[in-house]
This record gives structure tokens, C-alpha cells and sequence, in this order.
């Protein structure tokens, strides 16, 4: 006998996506989406987004998210209909509170009186009563022992795949899967600065940096790697925010190529998507550029820690080649770096847990992906 618990709402299940379908709310004309954090925090629920809008395809769909959300969604073709810019609040936007622009922010989302309000943003502790501060008539989230309980709530694991977490959360608002992962199209005609006759040579861009620095490649492989594309016809390009030019310089600069350039800091959202767009290959380490070219269709060979794998790792290896380190503990003092979260204290050490990936092995992948192109430059 099926069983209506708390956790689903008493609703019943119509049929079978991620997880459990349970049965649609009624009269949904606006829908809110709780998702902070980065670009690659955004990319993981845009499947979920998806998939509300054709669950709902006459409701309003509105992102609550943060600046490089709302600039990249300007950026393309997306299910989202509407970005609003989340204020400072701790565990969801990092920043200074100011209690004021908090409480007229909720009275602004209360007045547009959201049918439902899906919660995207981790385990809930705080997400949670963020989201029922917003006066939905339905909620629908994850959650952990701890969190307040929504209306309808997934249990929140740490190690799941990102994207079909939230497909799963969707699929408790009723939604069945549209996508597995991010689907995206440029939506304008931005450019980026290319030299004459480049057209002709595979274009590979490379994003060195990440977050958390112990996701990133070390430099003198990046560059490594990038000086051997040069020499085998391709043209480079290194691609990273304000933060990342030095990174992105010093690579460039020990590549010893006029093949190999930097764009770092250069481009504004949209000539970001138009390069990624162009480009035959994208290789990164778990970092926001490297999902936002999955989610433009562009190949990738991406450089992952092996937990990252489970929780952001592309599905397919047609287009997209994984290499993932083994490393499980700390390199300096041991700490057992698999219990993330908020399972146990992160320590102070940034040493990079990826460093031992080849380059021969990234680069071989690299060659596979470009190797039609490589084939028409030399017939």
C-alpha cells in the first residue's frame, strides 16, 4: 500500500523519473527557484528548471539567484524567465547581512505570491526557512535530519549527482525529466577577438582555476599541455575571471608559443559563451566554464577529484572525458578529505588533490576530441 508521509506531502505518486513523481499542484501560474552559489552551482539545476517548465509550461518561472547567474542567463537561451538577485543571507548569498534589506526583499516575494517555491540550495539548514520565508503556497526541497521540513522534501545526501538531485527534487513538484543535464544555446551574436585565417585550426580553451584550489590542475602542466596543442597545430586560448589573469598569464608565458594567448579577465558573459561556443575542446578543472560548455554542447576533458566526479561529473564519455584523481587524503597532514560538507572540518591545507593526472593522459583525449579537425587541416 502506497504510503502518504509527511515527507511527501500526502501526495501520491503518478509515476517514476529520478525518483518519485508525485502528483502536480493545481493552479501553478508562478514559480520561485532557490539556487545561489556560482556558475557551475547554476548549470546543476537547469535540468530541474526544465523540466518544471514543461511540467507547468503557463507559469512564470523565476530564478533566485546572484549576479553571475543573472548574467549568464542573459547570456542564452534558458527555461528561466526571470532572475532576482539574492541579498546577503548566511547559507545562502555569503556577504554582510543587513537585516532591513532582508525584510524588504521577503515582503517584495510574499507580494508576488509564488503558487510554489523549490528549494535547489543544499540541505536546508538554512535554505529551508529561507524559502518558507517567501510565503509560497506550496514548497518542495531537500533536506537534511536537521532542516525544517517543507511541504514536500527530498532527503539530502552529500553524494549525489547534482543535476539529478534536482531532477528528483522536481519530480516531488510533479515534473518529470526533460534533461539530464544543462542544455543551453547562445542567445545573441557576441564575438570574441580571434586572429585571421584561425578558423582553420582546432581551438582549444583552457580554464585553469576553480574555486576551492585544491580542484585545480598545477600551472606548469596547464602549460604543459597547452604547449603541446600549440605544437601539434592548435590554437590556445586561457580563459578565467579579473582573479585568474596571473594564472592565466604565467601559463601562457611558460607554453613559449604565439599559438597560446590569454582572454582572462577580457571577456565580458556573453563573448565568454560565444568562445565556448567556438571552441573544439574545453579543458578545465571542475569549474563553472567547464559545465557551461557541456551545456553548450562543446566536448570537454575535465580534471576532478574523485568525489567531484559522483557529484558534478558529465554521464557521457562520447563528448566528455573525465580524469579523476585517488587521492583521499590531505597530502600534507592526512585528514580523510571524503568527508566533506558539513560531515566534518575541511583543514587549512590547499594542496592540489589532482595533481597527479598525466598530461599524456589529458592530452591524449584532447587529440581524440580534435583529431577530425586535425585530419582537414592536414589533407
Amino acid at each position: 500500500m502506497e504510503q502518504l508521509t509527511a515527507e511527501l506531502g500526502g501526495a501520491g505518486q503518478i509515476g517514476v523519473g529520478v525518483g518519485p513523481v508525485l502528483e502536480k499542484f493545481d493552479a501553478v501560474s508562478r514559480i520561485a527557484v532557490l539556487r545561489g552559489g556560482g556558475l557551475g552551482d547554476l548549470m546543476f539545476a537547469i535540468p530541474a528548471m526544465a523540466a518544471l517548465k514543461a511540467a507547468y509550461p503557463a507559469a512564470h518561472l523565476t530564478l533566485l539567484g546572484t549576479p553571475i547567474h543573472e548574467a549568464v542567463l542573459g547570456a542564452v537561451e534558458s527555461p528561466v524567465d526571470e532572475v532576482v538577485v539574492l541579498p546577503f543571507a548566511e547559507g545562502v548569498r555569503p556577504g554582510e547581512e543587513d537585516a532591513g534589506e532582508l525584510d524588504r526583499f521577503f515582503a517584495g516575494m510574499r507580494g508576488r505570491a509564488f503558487d510554489l517555491a523549490v528549494q535547489l540550495h543544499g540541505g536546508g539548514r538554512f535554505s529551508n526557512p529561507f524559502l518558507l520565508r517567501l510565503g509560497a503556497s506550496h514548497t518542495v526541497g531537500t533536506r537534511t535530519a536537521d532542516a525544517a521540513l517543507l511541504e514536500r522534501s527530498v532527503p539530502y545526501l552529500y553524494y549525489q549527482h547534482e543535476p539529478v538531485r534536482a531532477l528528483e527534487v522536481a519530480g516531488f513538484a510533479g515534473a518529470f525529466p526533460v534533461d539530464l543535464e544543462a542544455r543551453l544555446a547562445p542567445a545573441g551574436q557576441a564575438s570574441f577577438p580571434l586572429r585571421p585565417g584561425d578558423g582553420a585550426q582546432p581551438l582549444v580553451v583552457i580554464h585553469p582555476g576553480a574555486t576551492d584550489p585544491r580542484r585545480r590542475w598545477p600551472a606548469a602542466k596547464f602549460a604543459e599541455l597547452a604547449a603541446a596543442c600549440a605544437a601539434d597545430g592548435s590554437r590556445v586560448v586561457l580563459i578565467g575571471d579579473g582573479s585568474e589573469q596571473g594564472l592565466a598569464a604565467e601559463i601562457a608565458d611558460s607554453a613559449v608559443s604565439t599559438a597560446v594567448s590569454s582572454l582572462a579577465g577580457a571577456l565580458d558573459m556573453a563573448g565568454l559563451v560565444a568562445l565556448l561556443a567556438a571552441a573544439d575542446v574545453v579543458v578545465a578543472n571542475d569549474s563553472g566554464p567547464r559545465h557551461l560548455a557541456q551545456a553548450l554542447g562543446v566536448p570537454t576533458v575535465g580534471i576532478f577529484w574523485v568525489g567531484n566526479v559522483i557529484n558534478a561529473g558529465a554521464l557521457g564519455r562520447s563528448l566528455h572525458r573525465v580524469h579523476a584523481s585517488w587521492v583521499t587524503a590531505c597530502p600534507t597532514c592526512g585528514v580523510d578529505v571524503t568527508q566533506v560538507g558539513w560531515t566534518a572540518a575541511r583543514c587549512v591545507h590547499d594542496d592540489s588533490l589532482v595533481a597527479g593526472v598525466a598530461v599524456s593522459d589529458v592530452y591524449g583525449d584532447v587529440w581524440s576530441l580534435t583529431a577530425g579537425k586535425f585530419a582537414k587541416q592536414d589533407a
